[in-house]
């Protein structure tokens, strides 16, 4: 039951344990696990996603040879309590409010440290998931280390309407893709420095989060500071509903770093998503492999978090060369492309898929902002 707590319902932001949706954990002798989840609707999207984060996370348990995950489906007086118990949490964490539709998957990519990729990682899972006809939200909460407009080879300034921050669009008409844009980088110069602290710092992020028209998104990647600081902390309070997605490198020390991160997550109630590698082995044209990082280092970090590996993406010279096009290489052909529309594919199908308004925490998370704001 405790290592359940780190099941998290990515619409509510709150583990499954306090949301009481767990009804059953058995332990048989042989070591296998049965539980059973307990669903609003018997038609939740959401349902393969929480019965694989169950099993992962039973899995993680000494001595457990198997998991077994079934899902019924809650009473009327059940979904009520789970209602008031998502307000009461609604409530506690002082969510902002922002025009993001409770459909949109919020994703937040982080590390434990820099220098592993991530912002690199973002835009180009941003640009894989564009490519499938979808609209992606980027947000560079790196507000000191900002570089999200450079690495998508965009200029310009940050424009308002109605008392709302438009942000900067790339569109990509050849697969009918959007990206939308905020980002420091749009209201002030690269080269200045950006001197501010934690208070500051997590009131920047708050405006890019209220007072932006994002307008319909599928996605909105946030691009998260390294470490697990101020504006991680802010995050998880005023987007309690964010999935967070860790990158790391192969590397045994990097993999140890990342490992604070999802436990950052963790600790602020927020899904683990999964587990990217960057810097993975390199494969020579003669198919020679070169672990110029190591190799394992997103394996054993899937492994210890109960997260999934969603993907790896090698170390390859195309990464530097795309950076300073400006042109993701996530758009172009060769292994990087591969890998990261892997991943996004991934993403789309298994890991976060577009959830519909018809399903069950999703119309919830509504109708509990609704009541809030009432």
């Amino acid at each position: 039951m405790e290592a359940l707590r780190g099941v998290v319902d990515p619409e509510l932001g709150e583990d499954v344990v306090s949301l009481g949706m767990v009804r059953n954990v058995r332990a048989r002798p042989d070591g296998t696990v049965a539980a059973e989840i307990a669903l609003t609707v018997a038609s939740c999207p959401l349902r393969s996603q929480l019965r694989d984060d169950v099993a992962r996370a039973a899995s993680t348990v000494p001595g457990v040879t198997g998991v077994e995950v079934t899902t019924g489906v809650m009473s009327p007086p059940e979904r009520s309590e789970l209602m008031s118990k998502a307000r009461l949490r609604a409530q506690q964490r002082a969510a902002v409010r922002t025009d993001l539709s409770p459909t949109t998957r919020l994703l937040a990519i982080a590390s434990g440290k820099g220098g592993v990729g991530k912002s690199t990682v973002t835009v180009n899972l941003a640009a894989a998931l564009a490519c499938k006809g979808l609209s992606i939200g980027v947000l560079d909460a790196d507000v000191w280390g900002h570089s999200v407009p450079r690495l998508l080879g965009m200029e310009g300034r940050i424009s308002a309407k109605d008392n709302k921050m438009l942000p900067l669009e790339r569109r990509l008409p050849e697969v009918g893709g959007v990206l939308r844009v905020v980002s420091m980088g749009f209201l002030a110069d690269e080269d200045t420095a950006i001197m501010w602290r934690g208070l500051v710092l997590n009131r920047a992020v708050q405006h890019f989060l209220e007072d932006v028209a994002w307008g319909a998104l599928d996605y909105l990647l946030i691009d998260l500071p390294p470490g697990t600081g101020d504006v991680q902390m802010g995050l998880a309070r005023m987007l309690p509903r964010t999935e967070v997605v860790i990158v790391t490198t192969p590397a045994l020390g990097v993999e140890k770093v990342a490992g604070r991160a999802a436990d950052m997550a963790r600790k602020g109630h927020l899904r683990i998503a999964g587990v990217i590698e960057n810097m993975s082995p390199f494969v020579c044209e003669h198919g020679d492999v070169y672990p110029l990082f190591g190799s394992g280092g997103g394996a054993r970090l899937a492994s210890e978090t109960g997260a999934p590996l969603i993907g790896e993406i090698p170390l390859h010279p195309d990464a530097a060369a795309a950076a300073d096009a400006g042109e993701p290489a996530a758009l172009g052909r060769g292994p990087l492309a591969l890998a990261y529309r892997a991943i996004a594919e991934r993403i789309a199908t298994e890991i976060a898929p577009p959830v519909e308004m018809a399903g069950c925490t999703a119309r919830m998370l509504e109708r509990v902002e609704e009541a809030l704001g009432s």
